[in-house]
């Protein structure tokens, strides 16, 4: 940690100690102490302060020694939690052990103008009433009874548990107004939702709060969310590297394989929605033209239809899993095919994901990204980028998905006749899905259109749809009426 980043660090300590002094002596987020050191009532404290933190809708609660609680005056403490020990165990360790679920508490020493502080950060809890010795424990006032004695908050407890979600985490904390405007581009904020700019700083933090963005942190300063960041930052690496990492990857590859040569490569800097248009735009001038013989026209177009990457590259963004450290979506040009990539498996079947609505890891960041029409709603943009690609003829996409990564693969135009038996059943599946979707059936003659095979060769659709029964993929709408067409074997 460079000596800038210290001292900010130590400055928003100092204000977060400023601030914890002017709160209420009833309050259940805080306790103060000046040198009492009780291991056992640490750890009950831990507990209790965590749960009402929870209950509280707060991500931290703190108890700071060196500060007289009947007044909150700044005394200091000689209390050094390094140094303590219980039997032959560190005492933090001994803590860590007694306490169910684990919880990333911090002790942080402050050097206060006034007398050492000693801060005991303890995180709201998650997935469970966090324990001490095996009881779970409450804060109510100064107290800190069992949570069982008190059923009510236990309800209110587990009512508030939600799964952890990414979006609301800190990407830079303590920043002041201007870092704020500087860090992140406001202006696409505005635009892209289609609100006007306000006149003033006020209305602009009221808007970028209101759609967490941003948050208050202490001292008058400002935290950026994750989702503020990697959505609006005006460069991605000027936050943690954990976060940077997630900005899109792009490569282009003179061949049709990773050991071909790289002809161009960049990582994008701005997020995801104020970078979305340069993007697109960065990879219409990497893709090759080329003729295309479709059912409505007939014309020199990009490789691949512009509406399916518009529909892809934003579901890559979405369903990631964000929590996965070190890797980012990533974009790969070969001279036969588009690979899009993101971290983490499907949440659903890849067969299944034309017709079954969306699942998101990052529901607030698909909201948003819906509401500034970078993505469609209820997953219909997955339905259009199968359609684009039916109009353009091309080879079916690929959906793959491993335990640690999602992958689309749009394929470069090739006649019927060069396609393998795998991607005219794949081409014929998505095409039955599409018709059922539309409310109509795929037919012998809607798969000639799809491949391109003229009416007199019709046999060649008949032994994919043969093909497509024998796996499974599609069935006989009507087994009484045998020519009324094929579905989905779902259906």
């Amino acid at each position: 940690m460079d000596s800038r980043q210290t001292m900010r660090e130590h400055q928003r300590y100092l204000a977060l100690i400023d601030d914890l002094c002017k709160k209420s002596a009833e309050n259940n987020l805080v306790e103060f102490k000046e040198n009492n050191y009780d291991k056992e009532l640490i750890g009950k404290l831990c507990s209790a302060l965590s749960n009402a933190a929870r209950i509280d809708n707060a991500d931290f609660a703190y108890v700071l020694w060196g500060i007289r609680n009947s007044d909150h005056e700044i005394i200091g403490t000689q209390f050094n939690p390094d140094e303590k020990t219980v039997g032959n165990q560190v005492f933090q360790f001994w803590l860590s052990q007694w306490l169910n679920p684990s919880i990333a508490f911090a002790f942080r020493t402050v050097e206060h103008p006034l007398g050492k502080i000693v801060i005991l950060e303890i995180p709201a809890a998650t997935s469970a009433p966090v324990e001490f010795g095996g009881t779970a424990y409450i804060r109510i006032g100064s107290a800190t009874p069992k949570l069982s004695d008190y059923p009510d908050r236990f309800r209110r407890l587990i009512d508030n548990m939600r799964p952890y979600t990414w979006e609301k985490g800190i990407a830079k904390s303590f920043v002041t107004d201007d870092e704020v405007l500087e860090l992140l581009d406001y202006p696409a904020y505005f635009k892209l939702t289609k609100q006007r700019l306000p006149d003033n700083r006020v209305g602009i933090f009221e808007r970028l709060q209101a759609d967490q963005l941003i948050f208050h942190d202490v001292g008058g300063y400002w935290n950026i969310s994750n989702m503020g960041a990697i959505l609006f930052a005006n460069n991605l690496e000027q936050f943690d590297s954990s976060l940077s990492r997630k900005a899109v990857r792009l490569i282009a590859y003179d061949g049709k394989n990773k050991a071909a040569t790289v002809k161009h490569r960049r990582d994008m800097k701005k997020g995801y929605a104020n970078g979305f248009e340069d993007l697109i735009n960065y990879i219409n001038t990497l893709l090759p033209q080329n003729e295309h013989i479709g059912a409505a026209f007939r014309q020199v177009q990009r490789l691949f239809p512009e509406v399916a990457i518009r529909e892809l590259i934003p579901n890559a963004l979405i369903h990631q899993d964000m929590t996965i450290r070190g890797s980012g979506p990533q974009i790969e040009l070969f001279s036969d095919r588009l690979e899009i990539t993101n971290p983490g498996a499907s949440l659903i079947q890849p067969d299944r994901m034309i017709d079954l609505p969306p699942r998101s890891r990052n529901e607030a960041l698909a909201s948003l990204m819906r509401r500034m029409d970078i993505c469609e709603e209820q997953g219909s943009g997955l339905d259009k980028a199968i359609i684009s690609i039916e109009l353009f003829q091309l080879p079916a996409p690929k959906f793959l998905s491993t335990d640690s990564a999602m992958q689309v693969i749009l394929y470069s135009p090739r006649p019927f006749a060069d396609m393998t038996p795998a991607e005219r059943v794949r081409a014929c599946y998505q095409h039955a899905v599409i018709k059922y979707l539309s409310g109509e059936r795929m037919k012998n003659s809607s798969l000639c259109e799809r491949f391109g095979i003229e009416s007199k060769n019709a046999a060649q659709a008949s032994s994919v749809i043969k093909l497509a029964l024998e796996e499974g993929k599609i069935k006989v709408a009507d087994t009484e009426h045998p020519r009324a067409g094929y579905i989905p074997s779902w259906a």
